[in-house]
């Protein structure tokens, strides 16, 4: 089966929520990094057959946001384009999806990505009041208008419903995505010190390698009341301590909780885009490949539990890949909770859950050296329908500047799911 080649990539900076980009909507990220990546590889827009771009919040005022992104890039019209939506694997979904295309033999050039604004996720009226203000709004009279107003109960109906919240909190098992590291912090006996070091590493690693992240990003001038452009991510602190970080009130359980905002990824905006061609298409067109994908696998678990998502899904992909876990040199699993990595790197060390799950000989324990070598979502951000691309970008550019030719990519989703890529120079 012919390799499915990922050309090259761009990102902007990841910048924390109400930050620089509070005032850029998720379209025009995901515009900069796609015109970017066009415009650095002097590509001929005419050659994509299609635009996949993975968002959750999408914007009602930019509905099928991919399609939206590949206009204002200045891809033609008659480019297709199509939104993807896998909750925080949403950007490995659209480069996924490219290569089941790819295969399919429905196209050889596909530009995919990510793109999320959680600044401008919106807040929601009540049922009741929308019902009002409709009322009020088709009322022909002024006492008929004045009726609807007398309804309404400011104390009650102005009091919205957050979007972000409602996002973040799993309609299933009524948990939000911090609750479900709890459930995790209970079943792997994962200490509250053990997830601030975690998260500490995450900041200190990040900041060493501000130099060599900046090699994916695209600098953003975020409007035209700021002079300078955003070089990096905003997210990474360089006075972080481990007596700051125990410092901090739990934050989904109060009282006899561990997850605390420091050590949980930080809520960002970004975008992220990937070029996806076949490997003949891009010998055709002289392209170099960063890499190429060598297996891909979803998994399904328990929502309230979602965060061990990983340890189903790098398994199975790694068994499609014929590889095993130590023959990746490089992996980078997202740092949805710090509480969630160690509850997945403890997973797949354990042999109990290997025979159980069937995983033998795909599982074992992740050299710390290579994971997540320069920081993850606990410093970097994690804007959740682009990071999947970005953990993509950010490990075919390791392997090349290394000379290293296997790594992996994976990371929980809310709902309960786990999703994995092999990725080899």
């Amino acid at each position: 089966m012919e390799r499915i080649a990922i050309v090259d990539g761009i990102r902007t900076p990841f910048s924390k929520m109400g930050a620089n980009f509070n005032y850029l909507s998720a379209q025009e990220l995901g515009r900069i990094a796609v015109r970017e990546l066009i415009e650095r590889m002097g590509l001929d827009v005419n050659l994509i057959d299609e635009v996949i771009i993975g968002c959750v919040g999408q914007p009602a005022d930019a509905a099928n946001i991919a399609r939206v992104v590949a206009l204002l890039a200045g891809i033609p019209k008659t480019v297709p384009a199509v939104t993807v939506h896998r909750n925080c694997a949403s950007g490995i979904e659209a480069v996924v999806n490219a290569a089941i295309k790819i295969r399919a033999g429905e196209g050889s050039c596909y530009m995919t990505g990510g793109t999320e604004s959680m600044s401008n996720i919106p807040f929601f009226l009540s049922k009741e009041y929308q019902e009002i203000l409709t009322g009020i709004s088709r009322a022909k009279t002024l006492p008929e208008k004045l009726q609807g107003f007398a309804k309404i109960r400011p104390h009650h109906f102005l009091v919205p419903k957050i979007g972000l919240q409602l996002g973040l909190t799993d309609p299933v098992c009524g948990l939000n995505m911090g609750q479900t590291a709890e459930v995790l912090v209970k079943e792997f006996g994962i200490t509250r010190r053990e997830q601030d070091e975690f998260a500490l590493a995450s900041h200190q690693k990040a900041i060493a390698a501000r130099a060599i992240l900046r090699e994916e990003i695209v600098p953003v001038i975020p409007g035209p009341k700021y002079k300078e452009a955003v070089v990096d991510d905003n997210g990474p602190r360089e006075g972080q301590t481990i007596e700051a970080l125990a410092k901090l009130k739990p934050f989904f359980e109060r009282g006899t909780g561990t997850v605390t905002a420091g050590n949980s990824s930080q809520i960002t905006d970004g975008a992220c885009a990937l070029l996806v061609v076949s490997e003949s298409r891009a010998k055709e067109l002289g392209m170099k490949p960063l890499g190429y994908i060598r297996s891909f696998a979803m998994a399904g678990v328990e929502p309230n539990r979602m965060g061990i998502g990983p340890a189903h899904a790098i398994p199975k992909a790694l068994k499609k890949a014929g590889m095993k876990l130590s023959e990746c040199q490089a992996i980078e699993i997202n740092e949805a909770f710090a509480a969630q990595i160690i509850a997945c790197e403890r997973a797949l060390a354990s042999d109990k859950f290997a025979k159980d799950f069937g995983y033998e000989g795909y599982t074992g324990q992740i050299d710390p050296a290579k994971l997540n070598v320069h920081g993850g979502a606990i410093a970097l951000g994690h804007p959740v329908g682009t990071t999947g691309a970005r953990l993509i970008l950010t490990m075919l550019k390791h392997l090349n500047r290394n000379n290293l030719n296997a790594g992996l990519v994976s990371l929980c989703i809310g709902g309960g799911q786990g999703a994995a890529v092999v990725l080899e120079r």
